[in-house]
């Protein structure tokens, strides 16, 4: 998996629903769902972070030093 785009098309091939996921700068339901698995910027600008947001908090799962590894791992927690 090697940005985001790629990673948006393929939850959407694999009948993932939008609303479950939020991916920055690719697929930002709006409005935005109570609860969902994010992949975001960290932060503090050092890379990359995916997790789960739920009633009005972002609870880090994983983190990343660059955008791919980042969606790979997201890909494994959306789906």
């Amino acid at each position: 998996m090697s940005g985001r785009r790629e990673l948006a098309r393929a939850l959407r091939e694999a009948g993932v629903p939008g609303g479950h996921y939020w991916i920055e700068g690719v697929h930002e339901p709006a409005p935005t769902p109570p609860d969902f698995v994010y992949l975001r910027s960290a932060p503090d600008g050092s890379g990359w972070e995916t997790g789960v947001y739920e009633r009005g908090a972002y609870h880090p799962v994983g983190r990343y030093a660059d955008e791919a590894a980042a969606c790979a791992g997201f890909r494994t927690l959306a789906l």
